[in-house]
């Protein structure tokens, strides 16, 4: 179900990675069910001592410091989503994942030293705080409706505001806080790096979602008074939505690689459910209702497997690839749900239950057309593009129309 390995070096560290996924983390995906807000702090860390231990911590990121291309990362992540706890052990899950490749991307040397190095090695959580609480009003798929603000005060800057579905805020030692920092312009922000916890930032409440995968649940968070010195703005003042940039198009990405091995794995179950079941004197996968619901998927599988790599060589060829990453994002989110859903249809009260992986697969996959922009945001982009570009080819009709 997984294209081929992209390298040598990829095909040693994916091996290992869905060796550990399969051997070690699937028989622990028990104690993530019944769970609201993502697996305990205790499991978290007995999983990455484990995985310290057979040498796939962070296996994106080499002992150098260097970040696997983009297509050999996807070869890597696809696998460690075989699980839900898969990236959590492993350390790929978001929104460290994405933060881990911001901070080397804009980072000075000391704050990748105080922050990034800590993340990397898996022993502290990170958290992004953008989103903000609708019914104030504030930034979600729109980042120019952000609304906490930052005033410098001497060195120090002071930050106020609210943020909500803070993925990972519970437990974090590591915040990256998004804030307006131009006054009425609102196309200036900047990025703080804080350490965590902080008094002047207080979680109000656990967000209760259909997913429950990721350590730390979901939060509503406000910051009251937050003071950080001006060493800890990431990168440069004002340059905030420019830096997100450089997160979007990877982070988008990444998403897609975790939940495609979710649902290659929701897949495997179903199958092998279908080739075991029984019902009216033959196999489930005999019935045609069943078997092509199956092939269905397995068509789905390959096309979302290949677009993910295609919008992964175009990261790698240089592109910031907003647009690919953005096609990329709605069309496998999409997909991947139709997969888990036909594999809940599949297993039929089965699918239904806690029994089995397949369910909580079916609301994380779920939850991911919505994550990291709503399916129908991306296709609102897109189709603005598709309107400049139509109207910028008319125009250059009209004009060659003329000069003849």
């Amino acid at each position: 179900m997984f294209t081929p390995y992209p390298s040598e070096r990829s095909q040693q560290i994916g091996e290992r990675v869905e060796a550990f996924v399969r051997e070690i983390v699937i028989p622990r995906e028990k104690e993530l069910r019944n769970t609201s807000h993502g697996p305990a702090e205790a499991l978290v860390s007995q999983l990455r001592e484990q995985a310290r231990a057979a040498g796939v911590m962070t296996p994106h990121i080499l002992a150098n410091g260097q970040h696997l291309t983009q297509l050999e990362t996807a070869a890597i992540l696809k696998r460690s989503g075989l699980s839900p706890l898969g990236p959590v052990a492993l350390n790929t899950m978001a929104p460290d994942e994405g933060n881990m490749f911001l901070l080397g991307k804009v980072a000075n040397p000391e704050q990748k030293k105080h922050f990034l190095d800590r993340i990397v090695s898996g022993h502290a959580r990170s958290a992004f705080f953008m989103t903000e609480p609708a019914e104030d009003g504030g930034a979600g798929s729109d980042p120019s409706m952000l609304l906490t603000t930052a005033v410098q005060d001497g060195n120090d800057w002071v930050i106020n505001g609210r943020k909500a579905f803070i993925t990972g805020a519970d437990g974090a030692q590591v915040g990256i806080i998004m804030a307006r920092t131009g006054g009425g312009d609102k196309t200036r922000a900047t990025m703080f790096l804080v350490d965590l916890p902080n008094p002047a930032i207080q979680i109000e409440c656990l967000i209760n979602t259909l997913d429950s995968s990721m350590p730390g649940g979901h939060a509503l968070v406000k910051i009251s008074g937050l003071r950080v010195p001006s060493h800890n703005i990431l990168g440069e003042i004002h340059e905030g939505f420019r830096y997100a940039q450089v997160r979007l198009s990877p982070a988008r990405l990444s998403h897609c690689m975790r939940w495609f091995g979710a649902a290659v794995r929701a897949h495997e179950i179903a199958s092998d459910y279908a080739v075991t079941r029984r019902a009216f004197g033959k196999l489930l996968i005999d019935h045609e209702g069943v078997g092509f619901m199956l092939a269905d998927n397995q068509i789905d599988l390959q096309q979302a497997a290949l677009m993910i790599d295609w919008c992964a060589r175009e990261l790698d060829a240089g592109s910031m690839a907003t647009t690919e990453s953005s096609m990329t994002k709605a069309s496998v989110a999409e997909t991947l749900f139709r997969v888990a859903d036909r594999c809940v249809q599949t297993m039929g009260g089965l699918g239904l239950s806690q029994n089995t992986v397949v369910e909580q697969i079916f609301r994380e996959t779920r939850a991911f057309r919505v994550y990291d922009g709503p399916t129908e945001v991306h296709k609102w982009s897109l189709a603005k593009k598709i309107k400049r570009a139509t109207q910028a080819r008319h125009e250059q009709q009209k004009q060659l129309a003329n000069v003849e």
